[in-house]
């Protein structure tokens, strides 16, 4: 029988910030996270934009070959955005994201936002950063947990900002789907402030995909995040999930297909 992606989605601005800059969007067939990048111009509409294209193209999906062509096309959104209109130059986002296809799953990652996987109630952590903590920590100059309240932590290595070579970064990773298996993707808004067991109850505790993302992003506000939080939760279901239509959230709802330019 066919797998999908039975999901839920839910962003906030946090309680420090004046807009949200992270954009994400679910569907019975694929699912991500983008976190615009801090510091720079139109976070909002450089995560927007590469959601936008994802979801709207994603269903073709059957190959890393593929993912790799869908995302060069993403970020090729952000340069031709940058085109015509220079004063959004700079630019950034991280994307996370999931695909399904018949028996094969694709996790395609760039950025510091994260993915998660619980199988048999143990959560292992997929992706690894692009940021300059996760150089830290992977050189042994700080714990995993110190890296939590780095005051660098916010700085990514590598992100789409509508240059080529920017996919030189981008790791895709063919996986094997099970029923039942659990999935979270989150901005850095969650992945900063709670603790990765903290992480493991929380998604083993809730049934429903939309109260363990509700409890996330609660969670994580009253950790005293101060950046935009959003959390993707996925289940892996056997059979069609019967209302297929993308939801999105946060930027990606702010800014529709049609504001962002996608062709």
């Amino acid at each position: 029988m066919a797998l999908s992606l039975s999901a839920a989605v839910l962003s906030d601005i946090g309680p420090r910030r004046s807009g949200n800059e992270d954009a994400a969007f679910v569907a019975p067939y694929a699912a991500a996270v983008a976190d615009g990048v801090g510091g720079g111009p139109a976070g909002d509409i450089a995560a927007a934009v590469v959601i936008h294209r994802v979801a709207s193209s994603s269903r073709a999906v059957e190959s890393v070959a593929r993912v790799r062509s869908l995302l060069g096309r993403s970020n090729g959104d952000l340069g031709a955005r940058v085109r015509e209109e220079p004063s959004v130059a700079g630019m950034a986002t991280t994307f996370t994201g999931l695909f399904l296809s018949g028996t094969e799953l694709f996790l395609a990652h760039v950025g510091d936002s994260r993915g998660y996987l619980l199988r048999g109630g143990v959560l292992s952590r997929q992706t690894r950063d692009d940021s300059w903590v996760q150089h830290l920590v992977d050189t042994g100059a700080i714990s995993a947990r110190d890296a939590l309240r780095h005051p660098r932590r916010n700085i990514v290595t590598a992100s789409f900002q509508g240059d080529p070579r920017d996919g030189d970064a981008l790791t895709v990773t063919r996986l094997e789907p099970r029923a039942g298996d659990r999935w979270l993707l989150c901005s850095d808004g969650i992945s900063d402030y709670l603790p990765h067991d903290v992480l493991n109850d929380v998604l083993s505790a809730h049934t429903a995909a939309d109260t363990a993302a509700n409890a996330l992003v609660a969670m994580a506000i009253e950790a005293g995040t101060h950046d935009n939080v959003t959390a993707v939760v996925c289940d892996l279901v056997d059979g069609e999930v019967l209302d297929g239509r993308p939801l999105f959230a946060g930027a990606a709802a702010d800014h529709f297909a049609e504001d962002v330019a996608i062709a």
